[in-house]
C-alpha cells in the first residue's frame, strides 16, 4: 500500500463535505494536488477543482468524480486496512483512486484530467458545468463496483412533488380528503409503472418510490421518486402525472435520462484488461441508482466506463467504510487502463 495514497484518502475522508460544502476539501485538492504531479490545480467557477496533467493541446482522459457525501458523519476510524468514515465508499474513495492513478500514469502524447465535482448528492451542478466546458476524448466516473467490477449502466430519475388541498370536512364526511387524495396520486403513479414494465429486472423497469409525505384532511404534499430504466418513455410519463393531477399543484424538478455504455468502447476494455492482468475476472454491472455518467456520457458521447473500489451497497450507511488493499489495486487497475488509452490514442 501506497503511504502517500493512503494519507490522501485518509486526509480527504476527515474533511466534511456535504453537498454544497463542498469549498475546504476543493481548496485542499487545490493546494496538494501539485505535489502529485499535476501541471495545474484550481476551482473553478462552480466549486469544482480541475487537475491536469500533460500537453493541453493533446487529446483528453478525462476523470470525474465527486468530492461531496450525503450530509450525516460518521467518525472517521482505521482497523487495520479498513478505513471507516463517511465517503469512504461513496465517492471519496473511487476519486482519490483517480487521483492516485492519475499521477502515477504516463501521460506522454496525452492530457490526463481529474475532475472533483460538487453537489452530484443533489442535482449534478458540478458534472453539468463539465458537460458544457470540456471535450474529452475517453472519460471514467468515479462510483464504487468493487476493484473488479466496471460500471457500464445507470437508470435515469425523475423528481417531481405534488401539493394537494382541499377543503375542511369532517372525518365522517364521503368527500376526498387531501390526504387521501395524496395517497391516490401515488397508487396510480405506482400502477403506471407496473403497466408499463416489461422485464423484471431491476434495472430495466421504471421503480417509484415515495420520499417524503406530510399531510391531513385539508393539505397534503408527497415528493416521488422514479428510477427509471434506458427507452423509458419520459415524455408519456409526464402526459400521464400532469392528468393524474388534475388541479393540484405538480412539479417536476429533475429529468435525468438513463445510460448504458458501449461495453466495446475503449474505457470499458481497458479496465477489463487491467483486471484480467491482476488474475481476476472483470464484472460488468448495471446499477439501479443515478450517477454523474447520466450527466456527462450523453453530452460528450465518447467511450465512458464507471470505475471505483468500494461496496456500493455500504453508501450512504452509518457501516461506511474501504479496504485500503482493495483501494490499492484499483489504483493500479485505472493506472494500467490509463497507460492502454494513451498508446491508443497516441497511435490514433
Amino acid at each position: 500500500m501506497s503511504t502517500r495514497a493512503e494519507n490522501l484518502l485518509r486526509q480527504m475522508v476527515d474533511i466534511p463535505s456535504p453537498s454544497g460544502e463542498e469549498a475546504a476539501i476543493a481548496g485542499f485538492l487545490a493546494e496538494v494536488l501539485p505535489d502529485f504531479g499535476f501541471d495545474e490545480a484550481y476551482v473553478d467557477e462552480v466549486g469544482n477543482v480541475i487537475a491536469r496533467r500533460g500537453d493541453p493541446a493533446a487529446p483528453m482522459i478525462m476523470l470525474v468524480g465527486h468530492m461531496d457525501t450525503v450530509p450525516s458523519q460518521i467518525p472517521v476510524r482505521q482497523e487495520g486496512t479498513i478505513l471507516h468514515g463517511r465517503g469512504t465508499v461513496d465517492a471519496k474513495g473511487p476519486l482519490a483512486t483517480m487521483i492516485c492513478a492519475a499521477a502515477e500514469a504516463s501521460a506522454e502524447g496525452v492530457q490526463i484530467v481529474v475532475a472533483g465535482v460538487v453537489e452530484e448528492e443533489t442535482f449534478g451542478k458540478g458534472a453539468t458545468h463539465l458537460a458544457e466546458t470540456f471535450r474529452p476524448a475517453v472519460g471514467f466516473v468515479g462510483e464504487p463496483n468493487g476493484w473488479a467490477g466496471v460500471g457500464i449502466g445507470y437508470k435515469g430519475r425523475v423528481m417531481m412533488q405534488i401539493d394537494v388541498s382541499r377543503p375542511s370536512v369532517h372525518t365522517a364526511s364521503p368527500e376526498e380528503k387531501a390526504s387521501e387524495a395524496g395517497v391516490a396520486f401515488w397508487n396510480k403513479v405506482v400502477d403506471y409503472c407496473t403497466e408499463v414494465s416489461t422485464s423484471d429486472k431491476a434495472f430495466e423497469r421504471p421503480i417509484a418510490t415515495l420520499v417524503e409525505m406530510k399531510g391531513d384532511i385539508e393539505v397534503a404534499s408527497l415528493t416521488i421518486s422514479v428510477r427509471t430504466p434506458p427507452g423509458f418513455d419520459l415524455p408519456a410519463f409526464e402526459e400521464f402525472v400532469v392528468d393524474a393531477a388534475g388541479s393540484d399543484l405538480l412539479k417536476i424538478d429533475d429529468r435525468t435520462p438513463a445510460v448504458r455504455v458501449d461495453t466495446a468502447g475503449s474505457a470499458v476494455r481497458a479496465l477489463m484488461a487491467g483486471i484480467r492482468a491482476r488474475g481476476e475476472r472483470p464484472r460488468l454491472k448495471l446499477k439501479t441508482g443515478t450517477a454523474d455518467l447520466n450527466i456527462v456520457e450523453p453530452a460528450w458521447q465518447v467511450p465512458m466506463a464507471v470505475y471505483g473500489p468500494g461496496d456500493s451497497s455500504l453508501d450512504h450507511t452509518d457501516r461506511e467504510h474501504i479496504d485500503l488493499v482493495e483501494y490499492q489495486q484499483a489504483i493500479d487497475v485505472l493506472k494500467d487502463a490509463l497507460e492502454r488509452l494513451a498508446e491508443d490514442l497516441r497511435a490514433g
